[in-house]
């Protein structure tokens, strides 16, 4: 196991690197993903952004974006070769090498040193170095620590930190949630110092909506919204055919299931997604109800314990009847939550 001197001694040399944010990336995986390229593009080393999937297009601002390999099936062969080929390997906003699908068995099985820097919880054991912490935010909180920590504070430009900043003004909840620590503050202050206009990103992520998605937001809180009272939970559920027909593009479910956490008394928040690629679910809870333990034991998957994601196998109404039939052993917990923060 490489310890912070090692890899300090690693960076301080032009190397072959490979940076990969999790499947679906979010402001915070891409936004570290790119203000961590930046920085080591100034280090002289020679950096490759890969995703397996796109992301959305109101983070196509960011410093860098256009260089981000996107996995296709005509570039998978050159994807695999870089990964291969790598001498080292940042896993960045996951730290389990299923959140990469394919591309997990290539991380594996290259030589490459991996170095994760992550904020979730139960990490896997397959990286050389870890910078993480579930006390963090964002990652781009702890990438803006890693960079400092190598001695390079003054290597962070107005590109890098606004890319930072995303990361972490998207993961806080645009700072309401309850990771908004005194760290979270300091850490934005500081990239406010080094040229972050925060007005200017916190428009281009929240303030570029297109006609269709307005359209498709009415349409969902209007006739896919379920509140629950006797569970104190709300949920929305998009089927394949919502989606098709408001042409939904990536990222128009973004920040969804925040609408239905903001209802009055409600403790817990789910989106239901149909896609594709099988039926997803996103969670959000308030107080100390674990939505990460809910995933984790019901849906097969994980997360922080206010916001986790899941999937499921099951058919769309089928997923809908088992989440709804599960919440019966919550209810008592749930009931509990609520008044520890509704006054």
């Amino acid at each position: 196991m490489l310890n912070f001197k090692d890899v300090k001694t690693l960076l301080s040399s032009s190397k072959k690197i490979a940076i990969m944010p999790h499947t679906n990336p979010d402001a915070d995986a891409l936004g570290s993903s790119l203000g961590l390229r930046g920085y080591l593009i100034k280090k002289n080393h020679r950096v490759s952004v890969i995703s397996t999937t796109d992301y959305p297009k109101f983070l196509n601002w960011m410093d860098g974006h256009e260089g981000v390999m996107v996995l296709n099936e005509s570039n998978y062969k050159e994807i695999e070769s870089i990964l291969l080929e790598a001498d080292i390997i940042f896993c960045l906003d996951f730290n389990s090498l299923k959140r990469i699908d394919q591309l997990g068995p290539v991380v594996a099985q290259s030589n490459a040193l991996k170095i994760l820097i992550d904020h979730h919880l139960d990490p896997e054991e397959f990286a050389d170095f870890s910078y993480a912490s579930i006390d963090a935010a964002a990652t781009a909180e702890l990438i803006y620590e890693f960079i400092v920590k190598l001695g390079d504070r003054e290597l962070i430009d107005p590109f890098i930190a606004e890319n930072l900043y995303a990361g972490i003004m998207t993961d806080t909840g645009q700072f309401k949630y309850k990771n908004t620590t005194q760290n979270v503050h300091y850490v934005t202050a500081n990239l406010m110092e080094l040229g972050c206009d925060t007005t200017k990103v916190g428009s281009l992520i929240y303030d570029t909506n297109s006609y269709s998605r307005l359209k498709f937001l009415g349409f969902a809180l209007s006739q896919r919204l379920t509140f629950l009272a006797d569970y104190k939970t709300a949920y929305i559920a998009i089927n394949a055919y919502d989606l098709r027909q408001f042409n939904s593009k990536t990222g128009d479910t973004e920040g969804l299931v925040n609408y239905a956490l903001s209802l009055e008394n409600v403790v817990l928040g789910v989106l239901i997604t149909e896609r594709e690629e099988g039926i997803r679910l996103s969670l959000r809870s308030k107080g100390d109800f674990s939505v990460n333990e809910l995933a984790k034991k019901h849906f097969n998957g994980g997360g922080h314990r206010n916001a986790a994601g899941g999937s499921s196998e099951l058919s769309f109404d089928e997923t809908i009847r088992k989440f709804e039939t599960i919440l019966q052993e919550y209810k008592e917990e749930l009931n509990a939550q609520v008044n520890e923060f509704i006054i």
